[in-house]
């Protein structure tokens, strides 16, 4: 029987027909797919014709079309529901297609055509986009190893040989870990929490066949529990757990991964001519070099400090009167702070998330995405991966412009987190391609006939994701390799983090946060208390974001530690790190940092793009509309559009007329006033 992945997908808008394919399917599929793409090289270094950018450059975006459709299905579905089937495939893969990667990076006489054409790139009837596409292609190959020969190449083979097996286990013992630990709760063990935490322990442990509600390890799950939890003793069990994912020994500890992925990484920067693995990952972003990344994150760090230590001697004092002597630890902070946000706004998150349904947030989104760029969705059927996954047709004007994908429940066999992902990228070349774009969330899935409720902060990385998605979907470029979010990684969370403005638009909540039970609106003076206290906390959130940007930074700005928690523990006494704060992400469970090279020395992006979205959205905060026309229209064909057809500060700039400082962000985050 013919390979339903390397059949003609027969499936409305092209979709991978999941209900076809088996995790059997996969491994004869990539062989096929790789023997194709090799197939194609050689016919490209083999072509007797001079190197031209067609017969070259083009004929290598095109090289890998199998390739990408096998492996953006397999991803798609290994990171949203694993089993073990897919995770050995993983581990299978990720040494198969270094060495894929490293075969055509080491290729010679492709390398020699693209720098003869680069070579006479000035004397082509080049456009600007095939430009940008040939000096990408050919830095690429560069910071591959296209130069390196003998020794030095076989060094940096194995290096990208290993980093990708390191990566695939770094993530899949974080998963096992995460999916390992439940605390069960008995009737005493319930002091507290509202019903939405407990209705949400017990679909857990259902799950889980706990019989009966039980504290897991994912996100939607444990924060609330630390919220609301009347009890100091499970606080700190469930906390400590959180904390050791990826710590706790044996045969998913992630700690000698790290120590041996950063000094690999540093081989790998010094095998290509740079000091450090930061300055060889720095300079193809914005920020450029790793003295422009600490100034940025330090500006921000002291206003951050003063506002968490503040914060803290307030808390501290709470923990007191609640008559536990000693300082304030993390299982705490939470804890108090909620019951302080309910003293000072009067806002009770128990209060709040009926009104934050789900279904009304995802309606917010598209509602946002027609105002400013007129696109429609209709929700659609088609073979899906997993029964939770749902699926839109995205119109324009009555065109198709793609197919969107939201995967939003928390499960054991998914990782944690939130993503946007690309199942297939929007292309002209070759052929009109539209994209194929999938949201993942781990949002807590309520009991059969409920409605899923959000927090707030739930709702934001609702719309963080879908801004990502927007923009894959409205890229609009000819060439694949750089579509959608093929941008530098500290410009790329640029349209996520802009979009989450548009939740915090009164216009928006006012119509679409409706109760879950009455289907009425958001009272005006709660509309008005939620949106006071977007900023509450924040000296908390900035810094253990900021502390795992800088510990992320400093791991890769000089010699790998041979010891990174202790290299951790060293960084975070030097800035000062509140007793009471952990990191956001400690290096067993960094799979920002560790899982691949994408945020690596890059963590701090987060930050860079936020300075940007700040300031980008003031522009229509200037034109005293959220959702002017001619400034959507502006974003969408400077950003959105643009993919990285076009430098990432120049884009900014035809968007905003300059680039920011970092004013608009503290100013945002409520730490223009801190001491």
């Amino acid at each position: 029987m013919t390979n339903p992945l390397l059949a003609d997908w027969d499936t409305p808008f092209g979709l991978p027909p999941f209900d076809r394919i088996s995790d059997d399917d996969f491994a004869p599929a990539v062989d096929a797919a790789l023997a194709e793409a090799r197939a194609n090289i050689a016919a490209i270094t083999e072509n007797p014709a001079p190197p031209t950018f067609a017969n070259t450059i083009e004929a290598l975006e095109q090289a890998e079309e199998t390739l990408g459709r096998v492996l953006g299905a397999f991803y798609g579905m290994a990171g949203a529901d694993s089993n073990p089937a897919r995770e050995a495939l993983q581990r299978e893969f990720a040494p198969l297609l270094a060495a894929y990667g490293s075969e055509i990076s080491e290729n010679k006489a492709l390398f020699a055509r693209i720098d003869a054409i680069w070579a006479d790139r000035d004397a082509l009837a080049l456009t600007d986009e095939q430009q940008r596409v040939l000096l990408l292609t050919r830095r690429g190959f560069v910071r591959s190893g296209a130069q390196l020969d003998g020794a030095e190449a076989e060094a940096l083979r194995a290096v990208k040989s290993r980093l990708s097996v390191l990566g695939t286990q770094f993530t899949q013992n974080l998963l096992a870990d995460e999916r390992a630990w439940v605390m069960p709760l008995g009737d005493d063990d319930l002091a507290g929490l509202p019903d939405f935490v407990i209705t949400t322990a017990g679909a857990a442990g259902a799950e889980k066949d706990a019989g009966g509600p039980v504290v897991t390890l994912s996100r939607s799950l444990i924060v609330p529990f630390l919220q609301f939890s009347d009890r100091r003793d499970l606080r700190q069990k469930a906390y400590e757990a959180w904390a050791a994912r990826g710590a706790n020994g044996g045969a998913t500890d992630n700690r000698a991964l790290a120590a041996e992925t950063l000094k690999l990484r540093e081989e790998r920067a010094r095998l290509l001519g740079y000091d450090t693995f930061a300055d060889f990952k720095l300079e193809t972003e914005m920020a450029g070099t790793p003295a422009a990344v600490r100034d940025l994150l330090m500006q921000v760090w002291e206003p951050a400090k003063a506002a968490a230590t503040a914060d803290a001697k307030v808390l501290e004092r709470m923990l007191h009167a609640d008559g536990f002597d000693g300082p304030l630890e993390p299982w705490d902070w939470r804890y108090y702070s909620e019951k302080r946000r309910k003293e000072l706004h009067d806002l009770d998150e128990a209060e709040l998330k009926p009104y934050l349904q789900l279904d009304r947030m995802i309606d917010a989104a598209f509602a946002c995405a027609n105002r400013l760029f007129g696109l429609e969705f209709a929700e659609i059927s088609g073979p899906t991966y997993h029964p939770d996954l749902r699926m839109w047709e995205v119109t324009r004007g009555g065109a198709h412009v793609a197919v969107f994908m939201g995967d939003y429940f928390a499960r054991g066999s998914k990782r944690s987190g939130a993503w946007c992902t690309a199942m297939r990228t929007q292309k002209r070349l070759g052929s009109d391609t539209r994209p194929l774009v999938l949201n993942v969330c781990n949002f807590a899935k309520p009991q059969d006939g409920k409605p899923a409720l959000l927090s707030y902060d739930d709702a934001r990385t609702l719309f963080h994701e879908f801004g990502h998605a927007l923009h894959q979907m409205l890229s609009d470029v000819t060439y694949e390799s750089i579509s959608g979010t093929s941008v530098a990684r500290d410009f790329v969370e640029l349209p996520s983090q802009l979009f989450e403005h548009w939740l915090e638009v009164p216009d928006v909540l006012a119509e679409f946060a409706t109760h879950a039970d009455t289907g009425q609106p958001m009272p005006q003076d709660l509309l008005d208390r939620m949106l006071a206290a977007t900023t509450y906390d924040m000296g908390f959130q900035t810094v253990e974001y900021v502390a795992s940007a800088l510990v992320d930074l400093e791991f890769h700005n000089g010699t790998a530690p041979a010891d990174p928690m202790q290299k951790q523990a060293e960084i975070l006494e030097s800035i000062g790190m509140p007793h009471a704060i952990r990191m956001r992400h400690a290096t067993p469970q960094f799979a920002h940092v560790f899982s691949g090279d994408g945020y690596s020395s890059g963590y701090y992006s987060y930050m860079w793009s936020e300075v940007m979205d700040a300031d980008a959205f003031a522009a229509f905060d200037e034109a005293g509309d959220p959702f002017d026309a001619d400034i959507a229209k502006r974003l969408e064909e400077t950003v959105l559009s643009s993919g990285g057809s076009v430098d990432a500060a120049d884009l900014y700039t035809a968007f905003r007329g300059r680039l920011p400082g970092v004013d608009a962000l503290l100013k945002g985050r409520g730490l223009d006033r801190a001491a």
